[in-house]
């Protein structure tokens, strides 16, 4: 039976079936990851505006000098575009949450939504990644509420991408198809050794730091 059809063409949703990552599984992972993003995201702005007004403010995120939101929020990489870093996220992980309800209510999505979702995610991670390495090796000083929203714009990307490639609602070579959906067969196995590098690289940079507590 030929795939339902919108104005925009075939849905994603009805293209691939078989899929490693259901249309609800994302739902739920776009849902609770946005909800949890935008908590944290807004958490850093009005922690921000209490910097700012008050520079001898303490955030309630600076635990110690390795663990501290007011070292990272003083610093260029905090205003990348001109304004605090936290109103991207709350702009984009409201719609992130919302995008997730939908699909947990059985709406069917047209590709140039999908499209439209995957590039950003794409440039969430991209950049989240960039301040991953910012925070490293250049500030020296690690956000928990930032570290909140890397933990949860990874498996927004990781999920969504396996959707989009798996579903066909991204172009892939026929001679590629095959390798992308051994490695999307192993969805959660890729999730946790992305999670398990960067914790390497935290406790490698720090790793002065963290055995002088004991």
């Amino acid at each position: 039976m030929a795939a339902p059809r919108t104005a925009n063409g075939p849905t994603a949703d009805t293209e691939e079936p078989t899929g490693p990552v259901s249309v609800r599984l994302l739902g739920w992972v776009l849902a609770v990851g946005g909800a949890v993003g935008l908590l944290a995201a807004f958490t850093l702005t009005v922690e921000k505006i209490a910097l700012l007004k008050d520079p001898s403010y303490t955030p309630s995120c600076s635990i110690n000098p390795v663990l501290s939101c007011g070292s990272v929020m003083i610093t260029p990489q905090a205003e990348v575009f001109g304004f605090p870093n936290p109103l991207l996220g709350i702009a984009g992980f409201a719609v992130v949450t919302a995008i997730g309800v939908v699909l947990l209510s059985g709406a069917a999505l047209p590709r140039w939504f999908w499209w439209g979702l995957q590039t950003g995610v794409t440039f969430g991670v991209v950049f989240v990644h960039w301040l991953i390495f910012q925070s490293l090796y250049r500030i020296d000083a690690l956000c928990p509420y930032c570290m909140v929203v890397w933990t949860v714009m990874i498996p927004v990307f990781w999920y969504t991408t396996v959707h989009t490639l798996t579903r066909h609602v991204l172009p892939v070579p026929t001679r590629l198809r095959g390798a992308i959906s051994a490695v999307a067969g192993y969805h959660g196995v890729v999730l946790t050794a992305w999670y398990l590098l960067i914790v390497t690289l935290i406790a490698q940079r720090f790793w002065l730091y963290w055995t002088s507590l004991i």
